[in-house]
Protein backbone atom coordinates (compact mmCIF):
# COMPACT_ATOMS: atom_id res chain seq x y z
CA UNK A 1 0.00 0.00 0.00
CA UNK A 2 1.62 3.40 -1.16
CA UNK A 3 1.91 6.08 1.69
CA UNK A 4 0.92 9.34 1.17
CA UNK A 5 2.93 12.01 -1.21
CA UNK A 6 3.11 15.45 -1.09
CA UNK A 7 3.88 15.94 -4.62
CA UNK A 8 2.40 18.85 -6.40
CA UNK A 9 3.48 17.23 -10.15
CA UNK A 10 2.32 13.76 -9.69
CA UNK A 11 4.10 12.41 -13.02
CA UNK A 12 6.24 10.05 -11.27
CA UNK A 13 3.22 9.01 -9.36
CA UNK A 14 1.07 8.25 -12.05
CA UNK A 15 3.32 6.79 -13.97
CA UNK A 16 4.36 4.25 -11.50
CA UNK A 17 3.38 0.48 -12.16
CA UNK A 18 0.10 -0.98 -10.92
CA UNK A 19 0.87 -2.19 -7.43
CA UNK A 20 -0.13 -5.58 -8.79
CA UNK A 21 2.92 -5.98 -11.03
CA UNK A 22 5.26 -4.72 -8.42
CA UNK A 23 7.74 -6.91 -6.76
CA UNK A 24 7.62 -7.96 -3.20
CA UNK A 25 8.75 -5.44 -0.78
CA UNK A 26 9.29 -7.46 2.77
CA UNK A 27 10.87 -4.50 4.82
CA UNK A 28 12.01 -6.69 7.54
CA UNK A 29 13.59 -4.63 10.40
CA UNK A 30 13.44 -1.63 8.20
CA UNK A 31 11.10 0.99 9.77
CA UNK A 32 10.71 4.30 7.66
CA UNK A 33 8.35 7.18 8.99
CA UNK A 34 6.03 7.96 6.80
CA UNK A 35 7.04 11.26 6.50
CA UNK A 36 10.90 11.05 5.04
CA UNK A 37 13.21 13.26 3.15
CA UNK A 38 16.45 11.36 2.17
CA UNK A 39 18.39 14.10 1.89
CA UNK A 40 17.94 15.80 4.83
CA UNK A 41 18.90 12.32 7.03
CA UNK A 42 22.00 12.58 5.15
CA UNK A 43 22.87 15.98 6.16
CA UNK A 44 21.10 18.23 8.44
CA UNK A 45 20.04 14.82 10.73
CA UNK A 46 23.73 13.99 10.98
CA UNK A 47 24.69 17.46 12.10
CA UNK A 48 21.94 17.02 14.84
CA UNK A 49 23.53 13.61 15.44
CA UNK A 50 26.71 15.32 16.12
CA UNK A 51 28.58 15.10 13.55
CA UNK A 52 28.81 18.40 12.00
CA UNK A 53 32.63 19.20 12.10
CA UNK A 54 33.57 15.77 10.73
CA UNK A 55 34.89 15.68 6.99
CA UNK A 56 32.00 14.44 4.63
CA UNK A 57 33.22 15.48 1.38
CA UNK A 58 36.74 15.62 -0.61
CA UNK A 59 37.54 16.49 -3.99
CA UNK A 60 38.71 19.34 -5.96
CA UNK A 61 41.33 20.67 -3.31
CA UNK A 62 38.94 20.52 -0.49
CA UNK A 63 37.68 18.88 2.43
CA UNK A 64 33.78 20.17 3.10
CA UNK A 65 32.58 18.94 7.00
CA UNK A 66 28.75 17.74 7.35
CA UNK A 67 27.97 21.44 8.45
CA UNK A 68 29.31 23.13 5.45
CA UNK A 69 27.51 20.34 3.16
CA UNK A 70 24.39 21.14 4.89
CA UNK A 71 24.66 24.57 4.63
CA UNK A 72 25.59 24.73 0.73
CA UNK A 73 22.77 21.91 -0.04
CA UNK A 74 20.14 24.21 1.98
CA UNK A 75 21.05 27.27 -0.04
CA UNK A 76 20.81 25.39 -3.61
CA UNK A 77 17.62 23.86 -2.43
CA UNK A 78 16.04 27.37 -1.57
CA UNK A 79 18.01 29.06 -4.78
CA UNK A 80 15.81 26.01 -6.85
CA UNK A 81 12.83 26.79 -4.98
CA UNK A 82 12.62 30.52 -5.15
CA UNK A 83 14.88 31.37 -8.03
CA UNK A 84 13.73 28.42 -10.63
CA UNK A 85 10.65 27.79 -9.72
CA UNK A 86 10.93 24.06 -8.60
CA UNK A 87 7.61 22.44 -6.79
CA UNK A 88 7.78 18.83 -5.62
CA UNK A 89 7.59 16.19 -7.76
CA UNK A 90 9.36 18.14 -10.84
CA UNK A 91 12.03 16.24 -12.60
CA UNK A 92 15.51 17.90 -12.35
CA UNK A 93 18.11 16.51 -14.48
CA UNK A 94 22.19 16.87 -13.02
CA UNK A 95 24.64 16.05 -15.57
CA UNK A 96 28.32 16.27 -14.21
CA UNK A 97 31.44 13.97 -13.61
CA UNK A 98 32.03 12.85 -9.55
CA UNK A 99 32.63 16.14 -7.66
CA UNK A 100 31.15 17.27 -4.56
CA UNK A 101 29.15 19.91 -6.48
CA UNK A 102 27.58 17.06 -7.69
CA UNK A 103 26.89 15.62 -4.80
CA UNK A 104 25.32 19.08 -3.30
CA UNK A 105 22.94 19.51 -6.52
CA UNK A 106 21.63 16.12 -5.99
CA UNK A 107 21.25 16.34 -2.26
CA UNK A 108 19.82 20.00 -2.68
CA UNK A 109 16.91 18.79 -5.58
CA UNK A 110 16.20 15.90 -3.52
CA UNK A 111 15.41 18.54 -0.11
CA UNK A 112 13.40 20.41 -2.82
CA UNK A 113 11.31 17.39 -3.38
CA UNK A 114 11.99 17.60 -6.81
CA UNK A 115 12.55 13.56 -8.43
CA UNK A 116 16.39 13.76 -9.50
CA UNK A 117 17.91 12.43 -12.64
CA UNK A 118 21.69 11.87 -12.94
CA UNK A 119 23.55 11.29 -16.20
CA UNK A 120 26.93 10.93 -17.06
CA UNK A 121 29.22 14.12 -18.55
CA UNK A 122 29.99 12.11 -21.92
CA UNK A 123 26.49 11.34 -22.71
CA UNK A 124 25.36 13.03 -26.57
CA UNK A 125 22.22 15.41 -26.89
CA UNK A 126 20.41 12.57 -28.96
CA UNK A 127 21.38 10.32 -25.92
CA UNK A 128 20.08 13.23 -23.46
CA UNK A 129 17.21 13.49 -25.41
CA UNK A 130 15.33 10.33 -25.08
CA UNK A 131 16.02 10.67 -21.51
CA UNK A 132 14.34 13.87 -21.41
CA UNK A 133 11.22 12.76 -23.38
CA UNK A 134 11.04 10.26 -21.31
CA UNK A 135 11.18 11.74 -17.90
CA UNK A 136 9.28 14.52 -19.28
CA UNK A 137 12.20 17.19 -18.23
CA UNK A 138 11.90 20.79 -17.88
CA UNK A 139 14.87 21.56 -15.68
CA UNK A 140 18.58 20.59 -15.72
CA UNK A 141 21.70 21.49 -13.96
CA UNK A 142 25.06 20.80 -15.61
CA UNK A 143 28.93 21.91 -14.64
CA UNK A 144 29.81 24.53 -17.19
CA UNK A 145 32.30 22.90 -18.22
CA UNK A 146 30.35 20.64 -20.07
CA UNK A 147 27.16 22.39 -21.08
CA UNK A 148 27.02 22.12 -24.85
CA UNK A 149 25.64 18.81 -25.23
CA UNK A 150 22.56 19.39 -23.20
CA UNK A 151 22.51 23.27 -24.25
CA UNK A 152 21.98 21.64 -27.95
CA UNK A 153 19.58 18.99 -26.60
CA UNK A 154 17.58 21.59 -25.14
CA UNK A 155 17.50 23.71 -28.62
CA UNK A 156 14.97 20.94 -29.79
CA UNK A 157 13.63 19.36 -26.95
CA UNK A 158 9.79 20.35 -26.31
CA UNK A 159 9.99 19.42 -22.92
CA UNK A 160 13.75 21.07 -21.10
CA UNK A 161 13.23 24.71 -21.21
CA UNK A 162 15.83 25.65 -18.39
CA UNK A 163 19.72 24.75 -18.05
CA UNK A 164 21.08 26.04 -15.53
CA UNK A 165 25.11 25.81 -15.06
CA UNK A 166 27.15 25.23 -11.64
CA UNK A 167 30.57 25.33 -10.98
CA UNK A 168 32.26 21.63 -10.94
CA UNK A 169 35.35 23.37 -9.44
CA UNK A 170 35.70 24.32 -6.22
CA UNK A 171 34.94 28.50 -7.26
CA UNK A 172 31.52 28.16 -6.84
CA UNK A 173 31.77 30.53 -10.26
CA UNK A 174 28.66 29.90 -11.95
CA UNK A 175 25.04 30.95 -12.39
CA UNK A 176 23.55 28.68 -9.81
CA UNK A 177 26.62 29.34 -7.46
CA UNK A 178 25.80 32.75 -7.74
CA UNK A 179 22.17 32.51 -6.79
CA UNK A 180 22.48 30.41 -3.74
CA UNK A 181 25.15 33.08 -2.24
CA UNK A 182 22.42 35.64 -0.61
CA UNK A 183 20.75 32.60 0.30
CA UNK A 184 20.18 31.36 3.81
CA UNK A 185 21.25 28.31 5.04
CA UNK A 186 18.43 27.62 6.65
CA UNK A 187 15.64 25.48 4.47
CA UNK A 188 12.60 23.34 5.67
CA UNK A 189 12.95 20.56 3.10
CA UNK A 190 9.75 19.92 1.93
CA UNK A 191 8.08 17.14 3.54
CA UNK A 192 8.36 14.23 1.28
CA UNK A 193 6.77 10.67 2.07
CA UNK A 194 8.69 7.67 2.07
CA UNK A 195 7.08 6.35 -0.87
CA UNK A 196 7.52 9.57 -2.70
CA UNK A 197 9.94 9.22 -5.84
CA UNK A 198 12.71 10.69 -5.04
CA UNK A 199 15.23 9.04 -8.12
CA UNK A 200 15.46 7.96 -11.57
CA UNK A 201 17.95 5.64 -12.55
CA UNK A 202 18.17 4.79 -16.19
CA UNK A 203 19.37 1.31 -17.25
CA UNK A 204 22.74 1.58 -18.84
CA UNK A 205 23.45 -0.37 -22.38
CA UNK A 206 20.23 -0.39 -23.34
CA UNK A 207 18.99 0.71 -27.04
CA UNK A 208 15.84 2.16 -28.35
CA UNK A 209 13.82 3.58 -25.44
CA UNK A 210 15.53 3.84 -22.63
CA UNK A 211 13.93 2.23 -19.18
CA UNK A 212 13.97 4.34 -16.09
CA UNK A 213 13.77 2.60 -12.95
CA UNK A 214 11.73 4.46 -9.96
CA UNK A 215 13.59 4.60 -6.13
CA UNK A 216 11.55 6.36 -3.82
CA UNK A 217 13.25 8.12 -0.54
CA UNK A 218 13.09 4.94 1.80
CA UNK A 219 14.95 2.80 -0.79
CA UNK A 220 17.91 5.28 -0.55
CA UNK A 221 17.76 4.81 2.99
CA UNK A 222 17.67 1.12 2.46
CA UNK A 223 20.85 0.10 0.66
CA UNK A 224 22.83 1.87 3.11
CA UNK A 225 20.62 0.31 6.27
CA UNK A 226 21.66 -3.37 4.67
CA UNK A 227 24.78 -3.70 2.34
CA UNK A 228 26.88 -1.21 4.01
CA UNK A 229 25.65 -1.80 7.50
CA UNK A 230 25.85 -5.35 7.12
CA UNK A 231 28.46 -6.55 4.64
CA UNK A 232 30.79 -3.39 4.57
CA UNK A 233 30.62 -2.51 8.27
CA UNK A 234 30.76 1.07 7.73
CA UNK A 235 32.15 3.41 10.49
CA UNK A 236 32.37 7.33 10.97
CA UNK A 237 36.28 6.87 10.48
CA UNK A 238 35.65 5.28 6.88
CA UNK A 239 37.07 7.15 3.63
CA UNK A 240 35.32 5.98 0.51
CA UNK A 241 37.18 5.92 -3.02
CA UNK A 242 36.30 5.00 -6.70
CA UNK A 243 35.99 4.64 -10.08
CA UNK A 244 31.58 4.08 -10.50
CA UNK A 245 30.12 7.33 -11.55
CA UNK A 246 27.67 9.28 -9.63
CA UNK A 247 25.14 9.09 -12.23
CA UNK A 248 25.23 5.40 -11.68
CA UNK A 249 23.04 4.09 -9.15
CA UNK A 250 25.83 1.50 -7.84
CA UNK A 251 27.98 4.97 -7.69
CA UNK A 252 25.83 7.19 -6.05
CA UNK A 253 25.19 4.47 -3.33
CA UNK A 254 28.66 3.83 -3.02
CA UNK A 255 30.09 7.21 -2.86
CA UNK A 256 27.34 9.20 -1.55
CA UNK A 257 24.68 7.27 0.40
CA UNK A 258 26.93 4.84 1.96
CA UNK A 259 29.16 7.22 3.67
CA UNK A 260 27.04 10.14 4.24
CA UNK A 261 24.74 7.83 6.08
CA UNK A 262 27.33 6.68 8.78
CA UNK A 263 28.94 10.04 9.14
CA UNK A 264 31.88 9.03 7.13
CA UNK A 265 33.78 10.68 4.24
CA UNK A 266 34.35 10.18 0.37
CA UNK A 267 37.15 10.99 -1.73
CA UNK A 268 35.56 11.81 -4.96
CA UNK A 269 37.44 12.03 -8.40
CA UNK A 270 36.27 13.02 -11.70
CA UNK A 271 38.80 10.75 -13.89
CA UNK A 272 39.06 7.85 -12.02
CA UNK A 273 41.88 5.92 -13.61
CA UNK A 274 44.03 2.79 -11.66
CA UNK A 275 47.00 5.55 -10.91
CA UNK A 276 44.59 8.53 -9.60
CA UNK A 277 43.01 5.79 -7.33
CA UNK A 278 46.17 4.79 -6.24
CA UNK A 279 47.08 7.80 -5.57
CA UNK A 280 44.48 8.79 -3.92
CA UNK A 281 43.74 5.98 -1.46
CA UNK A 282 47.80 6.85 -0.59
CA UNK A 283 46.86 10.62 0.17
CA UNK A 284 43.66 10.21 1.68
CA UNK A 285 44.34 6.70 3.42
CA UNK A 286 41.04 5.67 2.19
CA UNK A 287 39.56 2.66 3.68
CA UNK A 288 36.61 1.47 1.19
CA UNK A 289 37.76 1.20 -2.33
CA UNK A 290 34.78 0.37 -5.42
CA UNK A 291 36.30 -0.22 -8.59
CA UNK A 292 36.74 -2.89 -11.54
CA UNK A 293 38.26 -6.37 -11.43
CA UNK A 294 40.50 -4.44 -13.97
CA UNK A 295 41.84 -1.93 -12.14
CA UNK A 296 42.59 -4.03 -9.33
CA UNK A 297 44.69 -5.68 -11.47
CA UNK A 298 46.53 -2.47 -12.18
CA UNK A 299 46.31 -1.08 -8.93
CA UNK A 300 48.38 -4.73 -8.11
CA UNK A 301 50.77 -3.38 -10.12
CA UNK A 302 51.43 -0.62 -8.58
CA UNK A 303 51.56 -2.10 -5.50
CA UNK A 304 54.46 -4.25 -7.05
CA UNK A 305 56.01 -1.03 -7.75
CA UNK A 306 55.90 0.87 -4.03
CA UNK A 307 52.21 2.13 -3.64
CA UNK A 308 51.37 2.08 -0.33
CA UNK A 309 47.48 0.76 -0.28
CA UNK A 310 47.76 -0.71 3.48
CA UNK A 311 44.51 1.85 4.76
CA UNK A 312 42.05 0.13 2.65
CA UNK A 313 40.19 -2.73 4.95
CA UNK A 314 37.74 -3.67 2.24
CA UNK A 315 38.01 -3.98 -1.93
CA UNK A 316 34.30 -4.02 -3.56
CA UNK A 317 34.25 -5.57 -6.65
CA UNK A 318 32.34 -3.77 -9.39
CA UNK A 319 30.98 -3.34 -13.21
CA UNK A 320 31.42 -7.38 -13.86
CA UNK A 321 32.16 -10.63 -12.02
CA UNK A 322 35.50 -11.16 -10.57
CA UNK A 323 37.91 -13.38 -11.59
CA UNK A 324 39.50 -15.77 -9.03
CA UNK A 325 42.67 -15.02 -10.27
CA UNK A 326 42.46 -11.34 -9.45
CA UNK A 327 40.50 -11.94 -6.56
CA UNK A 328 43.59 -14.50 -5.26
CA UNK A 329 46.16 -12.19 -6.57
CA UNK A 330 44.79 -9.04 -4.64
CA UNK A 331 44.16 -10.74 -0.93
CA UNK A 332 47.53 -12.84 -1.12
CA UNK A 333 49.55 -9.64 -2.02
CA UNK A 334 47.27 -6.65 -0.27
CA UNK A 335 46.13 -8.95 2.76
CA UNK A 336 42.53 -6.83 1.87
CA UNK A 337 39.48 -8.69 1.84
CA UNK A 338 38.06 -8.23 -1.93
CA UNK A 339 34.34 -8.61 -2.01
CA UNK A 340 32.28 -9.73 -5.31
CA UNK A 341 28.52 -8.90 -5.47
CA UNK A 342 25.88 -8.54 -7.85
CA UNK A 343 23.50 -6.04 -8.23
CA UNK A 344 21.22 -3.74 -10.86
CA UNK A 345 19.48 -0.45 -11.44
CA UNK A 346 16.38 -2.07 -10.88
CA UNK A 347 17.65 -3.09 -7.21
CA UNK A 348 19.27 0.07 -6.87
CA UNK A 349 22.27 -1.25 -5.41
CA UNK A 350 24.17 -4.65 -4.15
CA UNK A 351 21.56 -7.83 -3.28
CA UNK A 352 24.18 -10.66 -3.27
CA UNK A 353 27.55 -10.38 -1.73
CA UNK A 354 30.43 -11.81 -0.07
CA UNK A 355 31.17 -10.87 3.18
CA UNK A 356 34.78 -9.23 5.12
CA UNK A 357 34.28 -12.66 7.52
CA UNK A 358 32.93 -15.11 4.65
CA UNK A 359 34.50 -14.58 0.92
CA UNK A 360 36.34 -16.73 -1.28
CA UNK A 361 37.44 -17.00 -5.06
CA UNK A 362 34.94 -17.13 -7.98
CA UNK A 363 31.80 -16.72 -6.34
CA UNK A 364 28.91 -13.57 -5.45
CA UNK A 365 28.05 -14.62 -2.09
CA UNK A 366 24.61 -14.92 -0.29
CA UNK A 367 21.90 -12.41 -0.14
CA UNK A 368 22.42 -9.48 1.20
CA UNK A 369 20.86 -9.34 5.27
CA UNK A 370 17.22 -8.21 4.25
CA UNK A 371 16.93 -10.22 0.91
CA UNK A 372 16.36 -13.39 -0.91
CA UNK A 373 17.43 -15.15 -3.61
CA UNK A 374 16.82 -18.29 -5.76
CA UNK A 375 17.64 -19.77 -8.71
CA UNK A 376 14.60 -20.94 -11.10
CA UNK A 377 14.03 -22.10 -14.44
CA UNK A 378 11.87 -20.36 -17.24
CA UNK A 379 8.57 -20.96 -14.99
CA UNK A 380 10.17 -19.97 -11.60
CA UNK A 381 10.21 -23.06 -10.48
CA UNK A 382 13.69 -23.58 -7.98
CA UNK A 383 15.92 -25.74 -9.99
CA UNK A 384 18.21 -27.97 -7.77
CA UNK A 385 21.51 -27.54 -6.10
CA UNK A 386 24.75 -27.00 -8.70
CA UNK A 387 22.25 -26.58 -12.22
CA UNK A 388 22.39 -23.18 -13.93
CA UNK A 389 19.11 -21.01 -14.16
CA UNK A 390 17.96 -17.75 -14.01
CA UNK A 391 18.36 -15.79 -10.79
CA UNK A 392 15.59 -14.23 -9.20
CA UNK A 393 15.42 -11.99 -5.83
CA UNK A 394 13.90 -10.20 -3.50
CA UNK A 395 13.84 -7.42 -0.54
CA UNK A 396 13.09 -4.05 0.58
CA UNK A 397 14.21 -2.51 -2.89
CA UNK A 398 13.12 -3.56 -6.08
CA UNK A 399 12.15 -2.90 -10.01
CA UNK A 400 9.51 -0.76 -10.76
CA UNK A 401 10.24 0.61 -14.29
CA UNK A 402 8.42 4.24 -15.47
CA UNK A 403 5.67 3.89 -17.57
CA UNK A 404 7.07 0.79 -19.16
CA UNK A 405 5.67 -2.61 -20.51
CA UNK A 406 8.68 -4.03 -19.52
CA UNK A 407 7.99 -4.21 -15.69
CA UNK A 408 6.21 -7.68 -16.61
CA UNK A 409 9.70 -9.08 -18.32
CA UNK A 410 11.48 -8.31 -14.88
CA UNK A 411 8.79 -8.63 -12.47
CA UNK A 412 7.05 -12.10 -12.33
CA UNK A 413 5.04 -13.78 -9.52
CA UNK A 414 6.91 -11.33 -6.84
CA UNK A 415 10.31 -11.77 -7.74
CA UNK A 416 12.90 -9.58 -9.63
CA UNK A 417 14.08 -11.96 -12.52
CA UNK A 418 17.26 -10.40 -13.53
CA UNK A 419 19.01 -11.53 -16.83
CA UNK A 420 21.90 -13.24 -15.20
CA UNK A 421 22.55 -17.47 -14.87
CA UNK A 422 24.01 -18.71 -11.79
CA UNK A 423 24.02 -21.86 -9.76
CA UNK A 424 23.90 -22.19 -6.71
CA UNK A 425 26.12 -24.62 -5.15
CA UNK A 426 25.30 -27.23 -1.96
CA UNK A 427 26.51 -25.12 1.01
CA UNK A 428 24.25 -22.15 -0.22
CA UNK A 429 26.64 -19.77 -2.11
CA UNK A 430 25.53 -18.15 -5.35
CA UNK A 431 28.26 -18.25 -8.03
CA UNK A 432 27.99 -16.40 -11.26
CA UNK A 433 27.66 -18.42 -14.62
CA UNK A 434 26.64 -15.69 -17.31
CA UNK A 435 24.52 -12.94 -18.11
CA UNK A 436 21.43 -14.93 -19.71
CA UNK A 437 22.34 -13.55 -23.25
CA UNK A 438 26.10 -14.23 -22.49
CA UNK A 439 25.68 -18.02 -22.11
CA UNK A 440 27.17 -19.50 -25.16
CA UNK A 441 25.56 -22.86 -26.30
CA UNK A 442 28.11 -25.06 -28.21
CA UNK A 443 27.23 -28.70 -29.83
CA UNK A 444 24.39 -28.76 -27.05
CA UNK A 445 27.00 -27.38 -24.33
CA UNK A 446 26.45 -24.65 -22.06
CA UNK A 447 29.30 -22.92 -21.50
CA UNK A 448 29.71 -19.63 -19.40
CA UNK A 449 31.80 -17.06 -20.76
CA UNK A 450 33.37 -15.61 -17.49
CA UNK A 451 34.82 -19.46 -16.97
CA UNK A 452 36.60 -19.43 -19.55
CA UNK A 453 37.74 -16.24 -19.02
CA UNK A 454 38.89 -16.47 -15.24
CA UNK A 455 40.75 -19.36 -16.91
CA UNK A 456 42.34 -17.76 -19.12
CA UNK A 457 43.29 -14.78 -17.23
CA UNK A 458 45.20 -17.12 -15.27
CA UNK A 459 47.94 -17.81 -18.13
CA UNK A 460 50.83 -14.88 -17.35
CA UNK A 461 50.65 -13.93 -21.16
CA UNK A 462 46.94 -12.89 -20.85
CA UNK A 463 46.21 -8.91 -19.93
CA UNK A 464 42.93 -8.79 -19.99
CA UNK A 465 40.24 -10.91 -22.28
CA UNK A 466 36.82 -11.28 -23.09
CA UNK A 467 34.54 -14.18 -24.06
CA UNK A 468 31.46 -14.23 -26.45
CA UNK A 469 29.61 -16.98 -28.26
CA UNK A 470 30.68 -16.55 -32.46
CA UNK A 471 28.67 -18.35 -34.95
CA UNK A 472 29.85 -21.88 -36.29
CA UNK A 473 27.99 -23.75 -38.81
CA UNK A 474 28.96 -27.21 -37.44
CA UNK A 475 28.48 -26.29 -33.49
CA UNK A 476 25.81 -23.30 -33.56
CA UNK A 477 28.55 -21.44 -31.61
CA UNK A 478 32.08 -21.91 -30.74
CA UNK A 479 33.93 -20.19 -27.80
CA UNK A 480 35.66 -17.51 -29.42
CA UNK A 481 38.26 -15.20 -26.78
CA UNK A 482 39.64 -11.76 -27.78
CA UNK A 483 42.63 -11.26 -25.83
CA UNK A 484 45.32 -7.89 -25.09
CA UNK A 485 48.30 -9.51 -24.66
CA UNK A 486 51.06 -9.05 -21.65
CA UNK A 487 53.95 -6.92 -22.67
CA UNK A 488 56.48 -9.56 -23.86
CA UNK A 489 54.62 -11.91 -25.30
CA UNK A 490 54.03 -12.57 -28.99
CA UNK A 491 50.96 -13.05 -30.01
CA UNK A 492 51.03 -15.31 -32.63
CA UNK A 493 49.59 -19.04 -33.02
CA UNK A 494 51.99 -20.65 -30.60
CA UNK A 495 50.55 -18.25 -28.22
CA UNK A 496 47.53 -19.70 -29.58
CA UNK A 497 48.04 -23.25 -28.94
CA UNK A 498 49.24 -22.74 -25.72
CA UNK A 499 46.68 -20.90 -24.32
CA UNK A 500 44.11 -23.27 -25.45
CA UNK A 501 46.28 -26.58 -23.83
CA UNK A 502 46.28 -23.77 -20.86
CA UNK A 503 41.94 -23.40 -20.95
CA UNK A 504 41.74 -27.20 -21.44
CA UNK A 505 44.04 -28.31 -18.30
CA UNK A 506 42.48 -25.55 -15.96
CA UNK A 507 38.46 -26.48 -16.82
CA UNK A 508 36.63 -29.15 -18.88
CA UNK A 509 38.27 -29.23 -22.30
CA UNK A 510 35.13 -28.76 -24.27
CA UNK A 511 35.30 -25.12 -22.79
CA UNK A 512 37.97 -24.07 -24.68
CA UNK A 513 38.08 -21.13 -26.87
CA UNK A 514 38.35 -22.38 -30.35
CA UNK A 515 38.78 -19.27 -31.76
CA UNK A 516 41.35 -17.01 -30.28
CA UNK A 517 41.41 -13.02 -31.64
CA UNK A 518 44.78 -11.00 -30.47
CA UNK A 519 43.47 -7.32 -29.96
CA UNK A 520 45.44 -4.09 -28.09
CA UNK A 521 42.01 -3.52 -26.35
CA UNK A 522 38.88 -4.20 -25.27
CA UNK A 523 35.66 -1.99 -25.72
CA UNK A 524 34.54 -1.19 -22.40
CA UNK A 525 31.97 1.69 -20.97
CA UNK A 526 33.47 4.91 -19.11
CA UNK A 527 33.00 2.42 -15.52
CA UNK A 528 35.12 -0.03 -17.16
CA UNK A 529 32.67 -2.63 -18.03
CA UNK A 530 33.86 -4.66 -21.24
CA UNK A 531 30.99 -4.58 -24.13
CA UNK A 532 31.16 -7.67 -25.13
CA UNK A 533 27.93 -7.07 -27.51
CA UNK A 534 30.71 -4.88 -29.53
CA UNK A 535 33.16 -8.48 -29.54
CA UNK A 536 30.04 -9.92 -30.71
CA UNK A 537 29.00 -7.59 -33.25
CA UNK A 538 32.06 -7.92 -35.22
CA UNK A 539 31.51 -11.81 -35.48
CA UNK A 540 27.72 -10.90 -36.83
Amino acid sequence: MLGPSIHVDSFARDRLPPLEAWPAMPQGDLAYPEVLNAAVELTDRMVERGFGDRVALIGNGRRRTYKELTDWTNRLARTLVETYGVVPGQRILIRSANNPAMVACWLAATKAGAVVVNTMPMLRAGELAKIVDKAEIGLALCDTRILDELVACAKTSRFLKTVVGFDGTANHDAELDRAALDQTVTFEAVRTGRDDVALLGFTSGTTGVPKATMHFHRDILAIADTYARHVLRVVPEDVFVGSPPLAFTFGLGGLAVFPLRFGAAAALIETATPPNLVRIVETYKATICFTAPTAYRAMLAAVGEGADLSSLRVAVSAGETLPAPVYEAWTARTGTPILDGIGSTEMLHVFISNTLDDHGPGRTGRPVPGFEAKVVDDVLREVPRGTVGRLAVRGPTGCRYLDDPRQGEYVRDGWNVTGDAFVQDEDGYFRFAARSDDMIVSAGYNIAGPEVEAALLAHPAVAECAVVGAPDEARGEIVEAFVVPAPGFDPGPLLVRELQDHVKATIAPYKYPRSVRFVDALPKTSTGKIQRFVLRARDA
